[in-house]
């Protein structure tokens, strides 16, 4: 069965990380794109591809043949577009951040739940080769439990010229952040307690740039670091367990390979890791130190249409679940409000929605 898909907006979120990955997928369609604005040569290549454009949004909600609408417009728009989709009686894909209050994505998993459609964030982040590098290392078993995991985005970019954003919601906590946080609730679910330390430390007039965030579970904790001042990277991935050490170096590949060289999914080489960036496994057994190189696996963000899919056609659990939606959400909402540094204690209870 083949999924038609619509999406809102045409920006470098949709030709970058979007349709690239859904053109050489067979069981999944786009068949419109709403834009507020002709862009006419931008267009065309996908135009010969049969996607057709619209500029009224109401084109695109009223298509009965359309399932599923993905957004990738600015943040502050996510909430009203995924709610008048829902109301049309679409599934909804919500680039990140999914919203900005918990209130908010309350509202909309109610409002799909009402409706039994599926609504959920794109965290394409999940499907980093970094990140399934550290799942195959947490699963050897080698490391023995962990006691503490760091995860860093890191960049040296010292200028920051004054921003004509000012939201507490506009800043690297929910621009970046959102992945990170998301890839630990994913493994761990909700921690126990989180440490804050948020700000700006390049222009303090901006929104932040910098964060470090921990998040505590039962026996070990999970930090979370991000800065634009960083001028010799430190590990993408660092684990630290009872048994051994894992260490990995540099980012996944596929955001470069397809802005900087043009490469597509499934052309030779895409999104590979360079072997001087394969993760280090050093451990204990049999009272010996052993250390394995571990290849690091290959990356997909097209892995979450695949499941998506298989929610919608097949009735399996979506990839996001609401709990993880609502844990993400509430970990951003309280990290970036009130004052910093700050510790403090888990609230959201899982209110059942479906």
């Amino acid at each position: 069965m083949t999924l038609n898909v619509g999406f809102i907006g045409f920006g470098k979120s949709t030709t970058v990380f979007h349709l690239p990955y859904l053109q050489i997928r067979d069981n999944l369609k786009v068949k419109k794109i709403y834009s507020r604005t002709k862009k006419t040569e931008m267009e065309e290549p996908y135009k010969k591809d049969g996607i057709e454009f619209v500029y009224d949004l109401q084109e695109l909600l009223a298509d009965e043949s359309i399932s599923l609408i993905t957004i990738c417009t600015s943040d502050e728009t996510h909430y009203d577009f995924a709610k008048a989709c829902l109301e049309h009686g679409k599934h909804v894909l919500v680039e990140k951040p999914f919203s900005f209050t918990g209130e908010e994505a309350r509202e909309l998993l109610r409002l799909a739940a009402s409706r039994n459609l599926i609504i959920m964030p794109y965290q394409n982040r999940r499907f980093d080769s970094d990140f399934l590098a550290v799942q195959q290392a947490l699963e050897s078993g080698k490391l023995g439990d962990p006691v503490e995991i760091e995860s860093h985005f890191d960049y040296y970019r010292p200028e920051a010229p004054d921003s004509p954003e000012s939201s507490r919601y506009k800043g690297a906590v929910y621009g970046l952040g959102v992945h990170l946080i998301d890839q630990a609730v994913s493994l761990f679910g909700k921690p126990e307690k989180m440490y804050y330390d948020i700000r700006s430390v390049r222009n303090p007039g901006n929104p932040d740039d910098y964060f470090h965030i921990e998040l505590f579970y039962s026996g070990f904790k999970y930090i979370l670091k991000m800065s634009h001042l960083v001028k010799e990277p430190y590990p993408k991935f660092l684990i630290q367990g009872t048994s051994g050490t894992f260490i990995k170096y540099g980012i996944d590949q596929q955001e470069d390979h397809l802005r900087k060289l043009g490469k597509k999914p499934g052309e030779e080489g895409f999104g590979e890791d360079p072997e001087a960036s394969y993760g280090k496994l050093i451990y204990m057994e049999n009272g010996m130190e052993k250390t394995d190189i571990l290849p690091t696996p290959l990356g997909d963000y097209g892995k979450i249409y695949d499941l998506l899919y298989d929610s919608i056609v097949h009735g399996k659990p979506k990839p996001v679940s609401n709990k993880e939606i609502e844990t993400v959400i509430e970990i951003m909402e309280r990290g970036v409000n009130g004052a910093n540094p700050k510790v403090l204690t888990f609230t959201v209870e899982d209110e059942g929605i479906s």
